[in-house]
């Protein structure tokens, strides 16, 4: 058995299954392996059930020896963020006040991952109910970068990035609420996938506290296991009315696409090593013969990011009330729940206005311009245990400031893909944003798929950091 299987893509390992050269259980023993060598040094992984994972790939080796998988993505190990339900692990949202929640069901998107055959090595780190950009709590500890180890991975899906960038699963399941996918997947040079709203049905899990701008999405090595996973997971459910966009027809988008370059967020700062990246990667883009427009911001970017704030305070005030307790909670839960209490009914209707509004806006960029290109972060990664940099380009910052490029995406509902775009020596990934109209997220992928760099270039590497 080749033991290095750990280093192979999800499109990779169904080649290796239906050529019969390894089965998925030869697969989770080498993954099982990797993460005992290296998950203490990053703490990406934080449970486990390894005889439900085995009986997993048990039965998806079965299958692909009789040749009937249930799907392309049978017998692929990948790992679930801690804030989805999988039945029989904790789902503790990183706070004290779930630890000691274990769901028996799953929710939405992970049962049609297990409907599908995914093998489940465990759940991953995340900040205290996933509203911060780090990836630490009072529960589970820090989880740190492993291109920089003492760096943080980004977040709020920062321990399934950290994962898959160590050898951890190829596919990591996670949610993006105003960048919780992009900006991880950025810092650990991966690709990730924020869907449309309504892309993907979701019900059946924690409270929803941010609206519909939470959506569930994968990161991953390779843009081609973006396009393998996405159509598993999409798809109309009638218990979630919202997954009727799923049913969109695909329209691709021209041979030489309209796109349009946000380079900068109005004044707010951005690392001089992420401006160069994003140029460099726009000038390529234009060479390969699409027509790009630097555009100054196209819409209210602190009327939006005020509304997304105020969504997310009092909805983490209005949970917290309903749970009755704020026992153990940590100090920057504490602190946003103090904002979401200062919020009134009226402000919480402006900010639903502010997006819809919003939403409108989104329609008309991308009635002009097929993509919108920008940055997914501004800031390179910081150290591990702080919740943000204060300060982007020796300017300060407040806590979103390294996440400016992201929300309106949430607050839109358009889909976005992370695309890795460089590695620093000490200081994780940059990535860079290809965004698109709502419901267009197949054809989104497929235009990454085809990128001229991408085609002629292999998956990102995985970290040799921690070996």
């Amino acid at each position: 058995m080749n033991t290095d299987l750990w280093q192979l893509t999800a499109s990779e390992l169904a080649k290796g299954y239906r050529a019969g050269t390894f089965t998925p259980l030869d697969v989770l023993f080498s993954i099982e392996a990797r993460l005992d060598a290296v998950n203490s040094k990053i703490n990406a992984v934080v449970a486990e059930n390894r005889g439900a994972s085995r009986a997993q790939a048990e039965a998806a080796t079965a299958r692909w020896r009789s040749v009937t998988p249930l799907s392309p993505i049978d017998g692929v190990p990948m790992t679930i963020k801690d804030n989805l339900f999988l039945a029989g692990l904790p789902a503790t949202w990183g706070s004290r006040l779930y630890a000691d929640n274990v769901p028996t069901a799953d929710e939405a998107p992970v049962a049609r991952l297990r409907a599908a055959g995914a093998v489940f090595i465990g759940k991953t780190n995340v900040p205290e109910f996933t509203l911060q950009g780090y990836a630490s709590n009072l529960v589970f500890g820090t989880t740190g970068n492993p291109h920089a180890p003492d760096m943080t991975p980004g977040g709020s899906t920062g321990g399934g990035a950290a994962a898959v960038a160590a050898g951890i699963g190829p596919i990591g399941i996670g949610t993006d609420g105003g960048g919780s996918l992009r900006r991880p997947a950025a810092h650990c040079g991966l690709f990730a996938l924020k869907p449309s709203i309504g892309q993907i049905a979701r019900y059946g899990g924690f409270p929803e506290i941010l609206l519909d701008f939470e959506v569930v999405g994968p990161v991953t090595r390779s843009a081609e296991d973006l396009a393998m996973i996405f159509p598993v997971l999409k798809g109309y459910d009638p218990t979630d009315p919202s997954s009727l966009s799923g049913l969109a027809l695909a329209r691709p988008f021209p041979e030489r696409a309209r796109i349009a370059y946000l380079p900068k967020m109005g004044t707010a700062p951005v690392d001089p090593a992420i401006a160069s990246a994003a140029d460099a990667f726009a000038a390529e883009l234009a060479a390969a013969g699409h027509h790009l427009v630097t555009i100054e911001t196209p819409y209210d970017a602190e009327s939006v990011a005020a509304a997304w704030g105020t969504i997310a305070a009092a909805g983490l005030h209005w949970h917290l009330d309903a749970a009755g307790t704020r026992q153990g909670l940590g100090a920057n839960a504490l602190a946003l729940d103090a904002v979401g209490a200062s919020r009134s009914a009226g402000d919480y209707a402006a900010a639903i206005a502010v997006a819809r509004a919003a939403r409108s806006d989104a329609g008309r960029l991308f009635s002009t311009y097929d993509l919108l290109l920008c940055p997914s972060i501004a800031a390179l990664a910081w150290p591990a245990a702080e919740a943000y940099p204060p300060e982007i380009d020796g300017q300060p910052v407040g806590p979103r400031g390294h996440a400016v490029f992201t929300g309106w995406m949430n607050v839109t509902g358009v889909c976005a893909v992370n695309v890795p775009a460089g590695m620093t020596a000490d200081r994780g990934g940059i990535g860079m944003q290809l965004v698109a109209a709502v419901g267009r997220d197949a054809e989104l992928i497929d235009f990454v798929c085809n990128l001229p760099a991408l085609r002629t270039s292999g998956p990102v590497p995985l970290s040799r950091r921690l070996d």
